[in-house]
C-alpha cells in the first residue's frame, strides 16, 4: 500500500529538481534550460544553420526558430549570412553570449545522462520501461516532449545575467 505513496514522492522530487535547477538556471544567467542548450550547441560549432541546431539539441525546427528569435532579442546571438550559400542564414554567438555561458551551470540532464550511462543494460532497460509506463498511467506518453527537462521562453523582464 506504501508503494503507491513512494512512487508519488519520488515523481514530485523530480518535477521538483527539475524546478529548483530551472530557478536556479534563470536566476543565474536569465536562460532557460532550452536556451542555454541552444547557445551551447552554436557556441561549440562556432556557427550553425538552424536546422543543424534543431538537429544537435533534438527540438523541432520552429521551437528552434523561436529560441534563436529570444537568444537575438536578448543580443546574445546574430544571424548571418553563410559564406558558402547566401540563401542560408546561420547562427553564431556574440561575445554577450560567450561571457553569458562563461558562468553557466551544466544543463541538468548532463549529470542525469552521465550518471544514466553508468548503469548496466538491464538497469536502463527497466528505467526507460518504467518510466514510459508511467508516462503512459498518468497520460502523458502521447505528449510531444523533447529529451530536455524544461522549456521555457526568455522575456525582456527575467533577470539579466551581469556582464
Amino acid at each position: 500500500m506504501a508503494d503507491h505513496i513512494d512512487l508519488l514522492k519520488s515523481l514530485r522530487q523530480i518535477t521538483q529538481a527539475i524546478e529548483l535547477y530551472s530557478e536556479r538556471l534563470l536566476k543565474e544567467t536569465g536562460l532557460t534550460s532550452p536556451h542555454l542548450l541552444v547557445l551551447q550547441a552554436v557556441s561549440v560549432r562556432g556557427r550553425e544553420k538552424p536546422s543543424e541546431i534543431a538537429r544537435a539539441v533534438n527540438l523541432s525546427q520552429g521551437t528552434i526558430t523561436s529560441i534563436v528569435d529570444n537568444l537575438a532579442r536578448a543580443g546574445l546571438v546574430d544571424r548571418e549570412r553563410s559564406a558558402g550559400d547566401k540563401r542560408a542564414i546561420e547562427v553564431v554567438v556574440t561575445d554577450a553570449g560567450r561571457v553569458r555561458l562563461e558562468d553557466a551551470p551544466a544543463p541538468l540532464q548532463h549529470d542525469f545522462l552521465t550518471r544514466f550511462g553508468a548503469l548496466a543494460d538491464w538497469e536502463t532497460s527497466l528505467l526507460v520501461s518504467s518510466v514510459q509506463r508511467l508516462a503512459g498511467m498518468i497520460q502523458a506518453d502521447g505528449l510531444d516532449a523533447a529529451p530536455i527537462l524544461e522549456i521555457g521562453d526568455l522575456s525582456p523582464d527575467e533577470p539579466k545575467h551581469p556582464a
